[in-house]
């Protein structure tokens, strides 16, 4: 936020993006859209709640074992947070095509042999059994790309890795519409993938 001094930064709270452009994306209801933004949005306020608390702990010079857990449980809301932005920000009505001639389609096609190899090892994480994320990494220290598997929203970040394209394959992402055919759904999300986003991630 070019112009903000650090202290207001500091003082802002986190606000949902809005995603109504997602709404009439084929292979998603507006049903199960608009009740997957009331989830993301909790996320939002239970992180600015947090905050809240810590920041009024922290002035009261309170510490207690019901702060302590708060803070394990920070991660889990934040990140469900941020992954929610990354999810539904590398989707678009109708998907735009990753450009053949692309920096991303070239590593992965070095490292997994071709895009279709690389996509049926996406879905392959994607269908494993569970709830998580599936999540197409980059690893900047080596310029490696890994699909990876992320447990609940906290557990199995790649340490440093960005996060190119994020899937979210918790049962309200896609039973509403689905029942138990992920794979349904997972090509569903392929179709509705933002490959211009998703590329833009890599710089």
């Amino acid at each position: 936020m070019p112009g903000l001094r650090l202290g207001r930064m500091l003082s802002m709270p986190f606000a949902a993006q809005n995603f109504e452009r997602l709404v009439g994306t084929p292979g998603f209801s507006e049903t199960m859209l608009r009740n997957h933004f009331k989830l993301y949005e909790g996320y939002v306020k239970n992180t600015n709640d947090l905050v809240d608390k810590f920041r009024a702990a922290a002035k009261a010079g309170q510490s207690s074992y019901e702060l302590a857990e708060m803070r394990r449980r920070f991660g889990w809301e934040f990140n469900g947070m941020r992954m929610h932005d990354l999810y539904f920000g590398n989707m678009v009505k109708g998907g735009k095509p990753l450009d053949k001639n692309s920096s991303l389609l070239k590593r992965i096609a070095e490292q997994f042999g071709s895009f279709d190899a690389w996509a049926a090892d996406f879905k392959a994480v994607g269908s494993a059994r569970g709830i998580g994320w599936a999540v197409l990494y980059l690893d900047r220290a080596t310029g490696q790309l890994f699909n990876v598997w992320i447990n609940e929203h906290d557990v199995g970040h790649l340490t440093g890795g960005v996060k190119l394209l994020v899937m979210d394959v918790f049962e309200h992402a896609y039973m509403l519409d689905y029942g138990i055919k992920r794979a349904d759904y997972i090509d569903a999300f392929f179709r509705a993938i933002d490959w211009k986003t998703v590329e833009a991630r890599l710089i």
